[in-house]
């Protein structure tokens, strides 16, 4: 699906077999565990409350996953930076584009800041 959305509206192979769930026999779902993976209940938290805080979630994560990928912080930090980042940030409920690309640019320099802030 991702790559139908990246590729449009060309496809390309996958280079994949195709996915037989009948062959695959039988899945078993689990509740996630929000206290085991605490970004989780961010990511819900920001696509319930929608307007900006979604774009500001993205970015702040981004920041700290760049950071870890850096070595600059251990994995656990990052659900810790972006919580912060988005307690910081007050919403639009009903963004225009521009407020979404100033959303953006703020949660980035503001997790940098909590970045420095950290270390």
């Amino acid at each position: 699906m991702i790559q139908y959305a990246v590729t449009y509206p060309q496809r390309l192979p996958s280079g994949l077999p195709p996915l037989d769930l009948a062959k695959l026999g039988t899945l078993t779902f689990e509740a996630p565990d929000e206290k085991r993976f605490p970004a989780l209940r961010l990511a819900r938290e920001a696509g319930e409350k929608g307007g900006t805080l979604p774009g500001v979630f993205n970015a702040a994560n981004e920041v700290a996953v760049e950071a870890f990928l850096a070595e600059r912080i251990p994995f656990p930090r990052i659900w810790g930076m972006v919580e912060a980042v988005m307690q910081k940030h007050s919403p639009h409920t009903s963004p225009s584009l521009d407020e979404i690309v100033q959303a953006d640019g703020w949660a980035r320099v503001t997790a940098k800041a909590e970045l420095e802030k950290r270390k």
